[in-house]
């Protein structure tokens, strides 16, 4: 997936000139701890919940999604990195620099609603989880984990939230063993997951637009772009003409970095719809009401600690994932009005933005006692994404072509057809389901 091989000088020189490390020097170590990270968010409660769904509705016949998802993941996250990374601001600092008003507002009320609706859904997630072990009403264990993640990124940083979690996120690993123990009918597998068996009726393709809205969700692109400038903050770029541009290291860094979260990602996709497929779908579960429902599907593993498991899985991912979506919130919403905000600044210096964190973190909250059901909350969540995608990678994909944006990283041919491909696909998906809803 070559960039325009032409090296950009802005960025490379100023960082020679100051004496700061370029980004590409990182070990082997930051990079799976990176990618982790990345690859967890999107693997958040509403993912889980949403293949757990899909693998207990339609067992191994929806395996190939996740083959087919691979490189869509890919691309749309790297290529939101790339904006980050060359242009020196966040996606909708950008969209408001290349693009008119009335293509930028709705574009950051959809992406601010999509990121509320996917906050409550993983807050309600986490909830259900937490209720396995403590038998405490769902939404009070909601208002309360609210409380402490919106307290470490008041009074810590969402680094401090990373460094406690990530290694936690690595127990969705447990869905890999139990779907192995389970014992699968390996050619079963094997057909699955290479001959898609498509079905055109709303039940199907709402499982395909939900499987894309959480795969691809909006909230983890736009939170990419954002993380490669607060990285390059860190290391003292702080004005917009020292984070231009980008080396050919650094960006070769970034397509590993991406390609780890996103296979990372992705093997947990398919081990959980492997899992709940064999387990649930197979003794003729098909619907997922509870959490506990859910946890069924690593007893092969652990028997009556699968409970356990799920909870700690849940809550690992969702305390990871539930900050990028608040603050992504914040993230659009500045820079749609054209101000600024940095998870570097403190809350006394940047009362906006952690205003906004706030009110996204109150409103998820909220929609938490409006009687939802959780488990299928998180997958409705998933479908609100779905049709928030389209949209944003096409705005992506033709930033990305931009010289006024990139320079000379303009997308090379093969990120090129895979993102037209992408953005093509996800058009047709929710299309399709629109019209499924009416026949």
């Amino acid at each position: 997936m070559k960039d325009h091989a032409h090296e950009p000088p802005e960025r490379g020189k100023a960082a020679e000139i100051q004496g700061q490390p370029e980004r590409g020097k990182s070990g082997i170590f930051r990079m799976i701890g990176s990618g982790v990270v990345t690859g967890a968010a999107d693997d958040d409660p509403s993912a889980i919940g949403t293949y757990a769904s899909a693998g207990a509705r339609f067992g191994l016949n929806i395996l190939w999604i996740a083959p087919v998802l691979l490189p869509m993941m890919y691309v749309v996250v790297y290529l939101s990195a790339k904006i980050g990374q060359v242009y020196g601001k966040g996606l909708f600092a950008c969209i408001r620099d290349q693009f008119p008003r009335w293509v930028l507002m709705p574009l950051v009320t959809l992406a601010f609603i999509g990121n509320i609706i996917e906050a409550a859904a993983d807050l309600g997630g986490i909830g259900a989880a937490l209720n396995l072990l403590v038998p405490l009403p769902i939404p009070l264990l909601v208002v309360c984990t609210a409380a402490v993640i919106f307290a470490i990124q008041y009074f810590g940083s969402y680094s401090l939230i990373r460094s406690i979690f990530r290694w936690l996120a690595l127990i969705l690993f447990a869905y890999v063993a139990a779907a192995i123990l389970a014992r699968p009918d390996p050619v079963e597998v094997l057909r699955s997951t290479l001959i898609p068996r498509i079905r055109f009726d709303a039940e199907f393709l709402s499982i395909i637009v939900a499987c894309i809205g959480t795969s691809l969700s909006a909230y983890v692109y736009t939170w990419q772009s954002n993380q490669e400038v607060e990285e390059q903050i860190a290391i003292g770029r702080r004005r917009l003409w020292q984070r231009k541009g980008a080396t050919r290291r650094e960006m070769e860094r970034t397509k590993r970095d991406v390609l780890v979260g996103m296979v990372f990602s992705n093997v947990i996709l398919y081990f959980i719809i492997l899992s709940t497929g064999t387990t649930l779908h197979s003794a003729g579960q098909t619907e997922i009401e509870t959490a506990a429902q859910a946890a069924s599907a690593l007893e092969p593993l652990a028997g009556e600690a699968a409970k356990y498991l799920f909870a700690a899985g849940v809550v690992g991912v969702g305390f990871l994932a539930v900050p990028v979506m608040t603050t992504g919130a914040a993230y659009d919403v500045v820079q749609g009005i054209g101000r600024e905000g940095s998870l570097h600044d403190r809350p006394s210096e940047n009362k906006l933005f952690y205003g906004i964190i706030a009110t996204v973190t109150v409103l998820a909250v909220a929609m938490n006692f409006l009687g939802f059901n959780p488990m299928k909350a998180l997958v409705w969540s998933g479908i609100v994404q779905g049709f928030s995608v389209p949209p944003l990678l096409l705005i992506m994909m033709l930033l990305t072509n931009r010289r006024t944006v990139v320079g000379a990283r303009t997308n090379g041919r093969l990120t090129n057809i895979l993102g037209w491909t992408t953005t093509l696909v996800t058009f047709l998906c929710t299309m399709a389901l629109v019209v499924s809803w009416f026949l």
